[in-house]
């Protein structure tokens, strides 16, 4: 009887303590968008920068490693992208997931930085990156001295590593639309392509494939590593396919009908029709 009437009594002075709370602050109330907006994932803000270390690899004006842990080959030297890439800590690189991403980066701590931002695609994964930044961009060296004032490019790259900032930011591609080069291991039964130049996002969560015209089944491929996807059927694939594309960060979808024709070449590239919408 003596617990209960305690207990009773430890209740009371709970809501008497919660009365006098709201009554002295009458703006105190549960948000519960509070908690349904927290996030702890990367997701940098469209408007503010953060801090970030960068360095420079490969030729002076170069496209950085041609090929690199996304798989894009020389494609990363040629326009739309032209050379403005980047290699990535494991924070960006995502395991592949942040192949094809893309960011705005700027310096400002050297005489030689023009605080001009410029824009960079996430091409591949950076070594030993990580360990002295969370966020680390190995840039080419193209794009490391486009951050420099006219003339002082030279000057910047000397530096050797800064400290930048960086924002993610859509992709935009214009009068591009989403290319697919097949793997040159592809055969009837396994299927496996490099997918670049999506607009928005940028990167890709998954890839389905779908059979010829008169299929209406989605086999969910797999991340080979990079940007590379694939589908190991083990019985013979009937084309022309069609590709599902999701993006990670927004999620949108998007499909490229029978963009891989019969008749289909390991080695070649095929170019749809669409593209994401920014």
């Amino acid at each position: 009887m003596a617990l209960t009437l305690e207990c009773a009594l430890s209740h009371i002075l709970s809501f008497l303590v919660f009365l006098l709370i709201f009554l002295v602050n009458p703006s105190f109330c549960f948000n519960p968008k509070k908690l349904v907006n927290a996030s702890f994932s990367y997701t940098p803000s469209a408007s503010d920068w953060s801090p970030a270390l960068a360095t420079w690899y490969g030729p002076a004006n170069g496209d950085g490693s041609e090929g690199g842990a996304c798989g894009y080959g020389v494609t990363v030297g040629q326009a739309p992208i032209s050379a403005m890439v980047s290699a990535g800590s494991p924070r960006l690189y995502e395991n592949g997931k942040g192949c094809g991403s893309c960011y705005e980066v700027r310096c400002t701590g050297n005489s030689a930085c023009s605080g001009e931002a410029v824009k960079v695609v996430m091409t591949d994964e950076c070594d030993g990156c990580g360990s002295d930044a969370e966020y680390h961009f190995d840039l080419s060296g193209t794009a490391f001295g486009a951050m420099a004032l006219s003339g002082q490019d030279g000057t910047l790259r000397n530096a050797g590593k800064i400290n930048i900032q960086h924002r993610r930011v859509e992709c935009n591609y214009p009068g591009v639309s989403i290319a697919f080069h097949v793997d040159a291991g592809s055969n009837q039964e396994y299927f496996a392509a490099v997918i670049e130049y999506e607009d928005g996002d940028g990167d890709l969560s998954k890839v389905e494939l779908k059979e010829a015209l008169d299929s209406a089944s989605w086999y969910t491929m797999d991340q080979s590593w990079g940007a590379v996807w694939k589908l190991d059927k083990g019985s013979p694939l009937r084309a022309p396919f069609s590709l599902r594309l999701t993006t990670l960060e927004s999620g949108n979808s998007i499909v490229a009908n029978n963009v891989i024709p019969a008749g289909w070449v390991p080695g070649h590239t095929y170019r749809s029709i669409v593209n994401f919408q920014t």
